[in-house]
């Protein structure tokens, strides 16, 4: 009876303490707590909701808890204590706490006592602990779930410093929610040098961000005000070309590529001014410039020549051997920039004034340089091997160097940077994504005490579709890039953000360095399981809510926020959105009873025509112009070419 009338003077009342577990707290409702809605002055909250908030008052503090489950009946844990409990009940997560009027704080000094009362949170309570913070470090990203008149905020401090994961089904809102964290963090007017590199599989991004990203491209489909993607070839480690443009390279061909490219490095001229490294601080790894056309050129030599040996016979074994690698048997120079292949004058016995004899390579297996031709060749990795500026000539020179590299990618001429990787073959997705993260880690790393280094300026990298190239047993080049910056990054100002609709196939090292994880409707056991995994044991319960949430609706646990928020992320306006929305099947109809638009199953279709298609697949371009032919190109021919067989070793 007494409970009761203390009841009635505290409307907020919903039952008391009855089982202190470390962080997690039985609550025994009171019988006088009605079952669906309590009102506490003039507003309505719902009882016992998974996810809701609750506050527990000590004294000057007010310890905050989030509800992980709810029951009637026998409660949770030993049955000795279910007479205690009740038959109404629920579980709470204690999260932080904070003085009366004072700001929230995660972490609690000290724990409830058995009876204590357990208050719901009203809105007034919830603006508290929602508050952001008294720097400029917290961004809006959405509204509180519970309370649309709270705004949902991000500390943008440990949002990018500690790492983060943005995961959610196909069609839950997860590419809205980063392109809306990643449209706030790039105001301009609070954030006047923000750096954020977004790797897009798919192209969705190029419009979602205006004027705030440069997008860069690969392919014939650049549109007015894109870049060119370059990605020089010879800023990448010899393990990295070699992975890209050869494949498999060991024994005595790495030993002979490996002291070309060093001899080439050592004459380079980046920008067309040599280098002031002395030959013994030059490695095969350092990002100086070596012409890949040249290369191939000599390695072929090497492999393919034959050999004029004079018909002495006093010679001795070591001239001979002299001679043969020394003279090369040339009947046709080749071409190193046309990739004409060089010819060579055949093997002969015959008796006279001069023998032609192979060389030492040339029954070796010489695959790696037929890979790195077609390479050469395909029009789809010319940002790779002809990468515009950095290209490199005869000379080792180039226009440009890697320091004009970096101030494109992530200079202050816009906070975002899209790489659009639509158009690079799959084959090698891993490798050039794992090759850029590496150039950008390095290039932080060694600088990183320079005003352009990560400790003064941080970066943020994005990683789309992050399933695709960081699965849990990845070796690749991306994955072994990704776990460096999520192990290392923190400390050199490099942050990550991980998206991705299948958590479940992420490398579990990498997930679980991520400090803040938004979590979107997630349908599979298995994605639910690997989420909770990286979340504190005592908020494992409200990733149950996970299957039920509304489409554009999150979980938000972690460092970026003062506790654990189920909110709405803002839906972006139209043309602002990325270009992920699914295709109608039935176009809708407007007020006027007409389709808003044309496609879709519903519309008549005369005059079927599949050769813009097919245009379009062969040039690699969605968006050949469907009234234009395509007239099929005559490939260029070389007189001295023409009888040569690509497949066979030359002589």
């Amino acid at each position: 009876m007494a409970r009761n009338q203390m009841r009635s003077a505290d409307p907020s009342r919903l039952g008391t303490v009855e089982d202190v577990n470390g962080s997690s707290i039985g609550v025994k409702l009171a019988d006088s707590t009605p079952g669906g809605l309590l009102f506490v002055n003039g507003e309505a909250y719902q009882v016992g909701q998974v996810g809701g908030f609750v506050r527990i008052p000590l004294g000057y503090v007010d310890l905050y808890g989030v509800i992980s489950q709810v029951g009637a009946g026998a409660a949770p844990g030993p049955p000795e204590l279910a007479p205690q409990f009740g038959n109404r009940w629920l579980r709470v997560e204690l999260v932080g706490q904070g003085r009366r009027g004072a700001k929230f704080e995660r972490g609690i000094a000290q724990y409830p006592s058995i009876g204590d009362w357990v208050h719901v949170v009203t809105e007034s309570d919830l603006k508290t602990v929602y508050a952001p913070g008294d720097d400029d470090s917290y961004v809006a990203v959405g509204r509180v779930a519970s309370a649309e008149s709270i705004r949902a905020y991000l500390d943008l401090n440990r949002l990018v410093s500690r790492h983060s994961a943005v995961v959610g089904s196909t069609g839950s809102g997860k590419s809205n929610a980063v392109a809306k964290i990643l449209g706030v963090v790039s105001d301009r007017n609070r954030f006047q040098s923000a750096r954020v590199i977004l790797f897009d599989l798919h192209g969705e991004y190029a419009k979602a961000f205006g004027t705030l990203a440069r997008v860069f491209r690969v392919g014939a489909d650049i549109a007015a005000g894109e870049r060119e993607l370059h990605v020089p070839f010879w800023a990448l480690t010899s393990d990295e070309f070699m992975s890209i443009a050869m494949g498999s390279v060991s024994g005595t061909p790495l030993a002979i590529m490996q002291e070309k490219i060093l001899s080439s490095k050592r004459f380079s001229r980046p920008r067309g001014i040599a280098h002031s490294l002395v030959d013994e601080e030059i490695t095969v790894d350092s990002p100086l410039p070596f012409s890949v056309f040249k290369l191939w050129h000599e390695l072929y030599s090497i492999h393919c020549a034959t050999h004029t040996v004079s018909s002495n016979q006093n010679q001795t074994e070591a001239t001979r051997a002299h001679i043969l690698e020394g003279v090369p048997a040339v009947k046709f120079e080749g071409d190193a920039y046309k990739l004409i292949r060089p010819r060579f004058k055949p093997v002969t016995t015959d008796a006279g004034a001069e023998k032609i004899h192979k060389g030492l390579y040339m029954d070796m297996p010489r695959t790696h340089l037929d890979i790195l031709e077609g390479k050469l060749r395909d029009p789809r990795m010319q940002f790779l091997f002809n990468p515009g500026e950095w290209s490199v000539d005869s000379d080792n020179q180039t226009r440009s160097d890697l320091d004009e590299l970096l101030s494109a990618w992530i200079g202050l001429e816009a906070p975002i940077s899209v790489f659009d990787l639509s158009g690079i073959p799959a084959s090698i997705v891993d490798d050039i994504v794992g090759a850029v993260l590496r150039i950008l880690y390095d290039a932080i790393f060694w600088g990183r005490f320079m005003k352009e280094g990560g400790r003064e300026r941080p970066l943020l990298v994005v990683l789309e579709e992050a399933h695709v190239y960081l699965g849990a047993q990845s070796k690749g080049r991306a994955s072994t890039s990704a776990r460096r910056i999520a192990k290392e990054g923190r400390k050199y100002g490099v942050g990550l953000m991980l998206v991705s609709q299948r958590p479940s196939e992420v490398d579990a090292t990498i997930l679980s360095q991520c400090g803040t994880v938004v979590a979107l409707r997630l349908t599979n056991d298995a994605d639910r399981s690997q989420v909770m995994s990286c979340a504190s044991d005592n908020l494992k319960g409200l990733f149950s809510m996970l299957p039920v949430l509304r489409t554009g609706e999150a979980l938000i646990v972690g460092e970026a926020v003062n506790m654990p928020v189920r909110a709405v992320i803002d839906r972006l306006a139209e043309g602002g959105r990325p270009d992920s929305e699914d295709p109608a099947v039935v176009v809708p109809k407007g007020a006027d009873g007409l389709r808003v638009r044309s496609g879709g199953w519903t519309e008549s279709i005369t005059g079927e025509d599949y050769r813009p298609l097919i245009m379009a697949w062969r040039k690699l371009n969605p968006k050949v112009p469907q009234s234009t032919p395509v007239v099929e190109e005559e490939p260029e021919k070389h007189p001295e070419t023409e009888e040569i067989s690509t497949k066979t070793p030359l002589a």
